[in-house]
């Protein structure tokens, strides 16, 4: 059983209403579940649509044909019919598209009737839609009513009454009209956790004990302090809307150096603003985390496109030279890990840590049976206020075996915390001295990279121990290249997904670059121009893909589309 459904509209028209809605009914009863959406950057008008696509094993990437087309405008029909599978159902409103669609594959229900009718108004017509799908699976509407309740739990109760009435409308007229619904939907098991990307990333900050979190709104980064802020109280995270990039990043630093874990979140362009704070972080010894979440670019380009073209821009901005950790998390369960771990690392080495992110990652919910913290890191690496106290005198950067000086908070120590973003002492004070300046970047820089790289985990791999071909993804693409290994699995291909970017991981617990040697063909699929992760893999390891796919339209890959560009290569 592998279903999908789109719902196709104008901004304003409630489709991510009803395709979040679906997606939790589904997962409550026990579906593995997968969405994303595409959306113009517009509050009303253009053509959005949201996918689901939801089956009785995992899934992990959309795909082209939608068996249940839900257009809630012309557009969608003109769209997206060609997509439709044979048996497909397109199911629209009348009245809504001021046209009438004949044929065997088109479902009339008057969602503006049927809401008005139920006394919920015509502002409930995505209501009747959600209750006509689930009416068209053969679904019962009690998960449909508690998610309602949740949503609707500041309403009074006659309002939501009227709102069960209009999903029971819809689904009363589906079940009705649908003659050729033919839908086998196998038994569920128990509910599962649905989680989207942006929300994974706050859970990882809450899991890795930010307290402060400072940003200035930006698509597809908002996302993630919207969810820290919904939990601030909560967790007692002070978050800062600021009045730009340079802002955010600055405040992160400040909060950072008076001694709480601190964040920031932009994309491409607030990044290019956060450059010269990025560069004062190295050269202060700041532990910061930064959330890049990537689109179309340069400039604005497509702001609610998806891209994953920033890889280089993360690796060398910032002035001079100094090492940074960067994290590009697959699927939501490694975006709360790697957000956790980023917060560790980064005040263990005191180098900025940036979590890479997409729109498509940070748009889509995947279903999970559980997510086990477990193990994340919970480690205070600031330096004992008493031993601080016991030292004649306090160097801010004194010259350690590790690289790693002793981090004192400011207050509570009787010493002076000193840092300077000139070339500094030990202490912190300005200098001009060579040989102090030569010895600081090796303490900053070549002490650190080993043991950095140390804590890096190796790619994950996914196939038969000796494969002819390997997929080599990164970040966000994790999903749709493993169901596309699975699939030519029979071809001996396998699988290797990098999250854990940079440093380069080293071979002692997995030769991941023998088996990519070992390998007839090894192909790089990312969403950028210039295949970035390819050119740093063979920079780190030596080793040169034989094959490249890239794409860099804005879009996603789906399923079918990515398998077209295999085929004729594994």
């Amino acid at each position: 059983m592998d279903y999908s459904i789109k719902i196709g509209g104008e901004a304003g028209q409630g489709i991510q209403t009803i395709g979040d809605v679906l997606a939790r009914v589904f997962a409550r009863s026990g579906y593995h579940v997968f969405t994303d959406q595409e959306y113009q950057s517009r509050i009303r008008g253009g053509h959005n649509f949201y996918r689901i696509r939801l089956s009785d094993v995992p899934v992990r990437a959309p795909k082209r044909q939608p068996d249940i087309l839900i257009a809630l405008d012309r557009a969608s029909i003109a769209l997206h019919m060609p997509e439709m599978r044979d048996e497909g159902i397109i199911v629209y409103d009348p009245d809504m598209l001021k046209q009438q669609f004949d044929g065997p594959s088109f479902l009339d229900i008057p969602f503006l009737t049927l809401a008005t009718e139920t006394g919920a108004g015509r502002i409930a017509a995505n209501t009747v839609a959600t209750g006509a799908v689930l009416g068209m699976l053969g679904f019962a509407l009690e998960q449909l009513f508690d998610i309602m309740d949740i949503i609707l739990r500041k309403k009074d109760e006659d309002i939501r009454k009227r709102n069960r009435l209009a999903a029971q409308a819809g689904r009363d007229h589906a079940v009705a009209s649908c003659k050729r619904c033919s839908f086998t939907l196998k038994a569920a098991g128990p509910p599962k956790m649905l989680l989207g990307g942006n929300e994974a990333i706050g859970l990882g900050t809450l899991a890795g004990g930010c307290r402060f979190y400072s940003a200035y709104p930006m698509t597809p980064s908002t996302g993630i302090m919207i969810y820290v802020g919904t939990k601030a109280h909560e967790y007692g995270v002070v978050v800062e809307q600021a009045e730009d990039e340079i802002a955010a990043i600055n405040m992160a630093l400040g909060a950072s150096y008076a001694g709480v874990r601190s964040m920031t979140g932009t994309s491409g362009g607030g990044f290019a603003l956060m450059a010269e704070g990025l560069s004062l972080a190295a050269m202060t010894e700041t532990p910061v985390v930064i959330a890049l979440a990537q689109r179309p670019g340069p400039a604005t380009g497509l702001p609610t496109g998806t891209e994953q073209a920033d890889l280089f821009f993360a690796l060398h901005s910032g002035h001079g030279e100094f090492p940074r950790i960067i994290f590009a998390p697959g699927d939501p369960e490694q975006a709360i890990r790697l957000t956790a771990k980023a917060f560790d690392l980064t005040q263990k080495y005191q180098v900025p840590a940036i979590i890479m992110t997409d729109q498509y990652l940070a748009d889509t919910q995947w279903t999970f049976d559980r997510i086990s913290l477990d193990g994340i890191p919970m480690r205070d690496y600031r330096a004992d206020a008493g031993e601080v106290d016991r030292l004649d005198e306090y160097m801010r950067h004194a010259f350690t075996e590790s690289g790693i000086s002793p981090f004192a908070v400011p207050g509570k120590t009787r010493h002076v915390v000193v840092t300077d973003s000139d070339e500094h002492t030990e202490a912190g004070h300005i200098i001009e001295d060579a040989g102090i300046r030569t010895r600081m970047v090796e303490k900053r820089l070549f002490r650190k990279m080993g043991s950095i790289r140390a804590e890096m985990a190796p790619p994950a791999y996914f196939g038969p121990p000796a494969p002819g071909t390997v997929l080599i993804s990164w970040g966000s693409t994790y999903g749709i290249v493993r169901e596309a290994a699975e699939e030519l699995a029979a071809n001996r291909v396998g699988m290797l997904h990098f999250s854990e970017i940079y440093p380069l991981p080293g071979n002692d617990a997995f030769d991941y670059a023998g088996l990519l040697n070992g390998a007839a063909r090894t192909i790089c699929i990312e969403n950028n121009a210039t295949s970035q992760f390819a050119r740093l893999l063979e920079a780190e390891t030596g080793h040169r893909v034989t094959d490249r796919v890239t794409r860099y339209d804005g879009r996603p890959w789906v399923l079918e589309e990515l398998l077209e560009e295999l085929r004729g290569r594994t």
